[in-house]
């Protein structure tokens, strides 16, 4: 049966501007595209741990074979979120089946009529969407644009207020001066939430997030933690107080009316965690290859073109959606995946190639790409 008219109408708008998404099947070439920073997803470590603990605890089922209120939560759910909840020196964790799953299930029950968002222009679109399904009043501020904020924190002092950002933003990869909107929200009583999800695995000691590297962690209201980044599986987690976890399982619709995450699911995201507790070697050889890409960059004279970031997210701005396909189609040709970001999903003018960096990225790779890219730009 054919689409209404409508549908196919704006899919020819799309196709039109030379945006239209498809899927496509991953590929064998060198990766600087996938958002598996330290290469777990592919650790065969990680894979026997969390078979060998399933088959020791006799948990061998492949569902949990309903909500977790009602069949579905099984041993390892409080198990791994204990697990987590020390990790991150929190309170109390809550697994949710992904960040988008997570985002949606806090914004749209947490802050209430009367309350009022104050979002950063770039949150990520799960947050946004949570935000369309909240009956609280939402206002966005420009990105880190921490005096805009401050003006909308007066202006709606009088009511209960929440401010919502990302520590490492997933288009630009950069991240907001935490001590100072922390000061601002304190100052102004507002609950800060803080979606960290390309932060985990990337900063900190052991990997544990932003608000854990700069000792902020304790005055963030909420920490959304996604594990389909730098743990490489999948799900994720709302770190809080007991009581707001308690809330959480009361009120977010997405986590009361869906199936549970499988044994095997959960159980990779505890052999992950442990992983990431033990095993650092990645997480250096991560931070050292952020550090080799930014001298590159700065050596080839390509500096301009980049978005200033310190995080595994290294974005070139390079207009025009035509324009930075047919790039991206170039580095495939020599081998490279490099993802070519369009708008609408940044905005017009602000088109992209985004390289992901990974532990397991060797130095010449990274000369080459950006050697490459120089090559194609000018």
């Amino acid at each position: 049966m054919q689409l209404p008219q409508n549908l196919l109408k704006k899919l020819q708008i799309r196709n039109n501007e030379n945006a239209l998404r498809q899927l496509s099947n991953s590929t064998a070439l060198i990766d600087f595209s996938s958002n598996d920073y330290l290469g777990f997803s592919k650790s065969e470590a990680i894979f026997e741990a969390t078979h060998t603990y399933l088959v020791n605890h006799n948990l061998l089922q492949n569902g949990a074979t309903g909500s977790r209120l009602l069949s579905g939560n099984h041993v390892l759910y409080p198990t791994t979120e204990r697990y987590i909840a020390a990790f991150h020196q929190s309170e109390a964790a809550l697994i949710f089946n992904s960040g988008y799953d997570a985002n949606v299930g806090f914004f749209s029950c947490v802050p209430q009529k009367e309350d009022v968002i104050l979002y950063d222009a770039l949150c990520h679109a799960s947050i946004r969407d949570g935000l369309r399904l909240s009956n609280a009043k939402t206002y966005k501020y420009a990105h880190n644009d921490f005096e805009m904020l401050e003006k909308l924190l007066q202006q709606h002092k009088s009511t209960t207020l929440y401010v919502v950002t990302e520590s490492v933003f997933s288009m630009d990869g950069d991240t907001p001066d935490l001590g100072e909107l922390l000061a601002m929200c304190q100052k102004h009583n507002a609950y800060l939430v803080l979606d960290e999800a390309h932060a985990l695995g990337v900063y900190g000691d052991k990997g544990e997030g932003l608000a854990q590297m700069l000792g902020l962690h304790e005055h963030v209201f909420a920490r959304i933690m996604t594990f389909g980044k730098g743990l490489g599986c999948h799900g994720a987690a709302i770190l809080g107080s007991d009581a707001l976890r308690q809330y959480l399982v009361n009120f977010a619709r997405s986590f009361i009316y869906t199936t549970g995450l499988s044994p095997h699911s959960v159980g990779t995201i505890l052999s992950a965690y442990q992983f990431l507790a033990t095993n650092t070697d990645s997480l250096h050889a991560l931070r050292a290859n952020i550090t080799h890409f930014n001298q590159q960059k700065y050596w080839l004279g390509l500096k301009p073109l980049f978005v200033p970031s310190k995080a595994a997210i290294q974005s070139a701005i390079l207009p025009g959606n035509q324009n930075v396909k047919q790039i991206a189609l170039q580095f495939q040709q020599k081998n490279i995946e490099v993802k070519a970001i369009l708008s609408p999903t940044v905005p017009e003018g602000q088109e992209r190639l985004r390289f992901c960096l990974h532990s397991y990225n060797s130095k010449q790779e990274i000369t080459d790409v950006l050697r490459l890219l120089h090559t194609f730009v000018f």
